[in-house]
Order: C-alpha cells, then sequence, then structure tokens
C-alpha cells in the first residue's frame, strides 16, 4: 500500500472517531520505521482520549496491515497550545490565546488575553496590564499566528 492510499484510509477511520488529521508523516527514526499522526477535535483532547484512540488506530491498522514490516505508531493532538486558524476563531471566545502580530501596535506585537468577542474582521481581547483589565481591537489582517495559550 502507498503512503497515499494510507493517509486517505487513516483520514477517514479518525474522521470516524470524531477527530481531523492534523499530520500525517511515515518515516525512520533511529533506524525504525514510525508511523506518526497528530490529531484534532472540537472538544479538549485528554491523556484517556489519546490512550483510547492510539488503541482504537492500533486495531485498525492491524485489520489493515500497511506495512509488512514491524512499525510504531506515534499518536498525539496538538496540544494544549494548539496554533488556530482565523476562521476558527469564534468556538474559542472565552478562551486565554496567545496572538503574534504582523505589525506592532505601540511597539508590542505580541498580546495574550481573553478572547472576548470575533467580528468579521477584527478580533477584541480582554488584556491585563498592571492590575487592569483592558479590551483591545485586533484586526484579523494583522494576525501572523493566534494559539490557545495557558494562564498563569
Amino acid at each position: 500500500m502507498d503512503l497515499k492510499q494510507l493517509k486517505a484510509l487513516i483520514e477517514a477511520k479518525v474522521s470516524d472517531l470524531g477527530f481531523s488529521l492534523e499530520s500525517f508523516s511515515f518515516g525512520k527514526r533511529q533506524g525504525r520505521a514510525m508511523l506518526s499522526l497528530v490529531v484534532d477535535r472540537e472538544d479538549e483532547i485528554d491523556m484517556e482520549t489519546i490512550v483510547n484512540l492510539t488503541r482504537d488506530m492500533d486495531e485498525y491498522l492491524d485489520e489493515i496491515n500497511p506495512f509488512d514490516y514491524p512499525y510504531t505508531l506515534d499518536l498525539c493532538s496538538l496540544g494544549v497550545e494548539k496554533p488556530l486558524k482565523i476562521n476558527d476563531l469564534p468556538r474559542y471566545v472565552g478562551k486565554f490565546v496567545h496572538v503574534h502580530l504582523v505589525n506592532p501596535i505601540a511597539g508590542e506585537n505580541i498580546y495574550e488575553g481573553d478572547l472576548v468577542a470575533v467580528q468579521e474582521e477584527a478580533i477584541t481581547l480582554a488584556v491585563k496590564y498592571k492590575t487592569r483589565v483592558k479590551n483591545i481591537e485586533l484586526m484579523t489582517a494583522n494576525i501572523d499566528k493566534i494559539r490557545l495559550a495557558i494562564k498563569f
């Protein structure tokens, strides 16, 4: 089975299980064959979810038997600081995010805060300055990268 066919089969199976396949790679690491999958879904993904999905994918891969030699399955999620897509931002309202801008505003090109609102061309963040919280508006066209962040 070629890798293109395998990726299509895995993508369909992962989708059936309620996830999206974000990354697929196959290669050798330290002399051993390794199939690496990165998955995501709307709901949070905890360790138990990864363990269960890995078991399900192991069983599926045993059924379709894509290789005639041993390999290791490495399955993980995008993590707690996963990158976000601008089109998906409405579902992350209320979450704490890290934003890197293309062009700095007032000398700053990194902002972290709670995503308060998402409009067509801008987002609103509640950013903490010392002891106060201030809402700032950032144009989506000026966002280089945005990801979930951990609030300390």
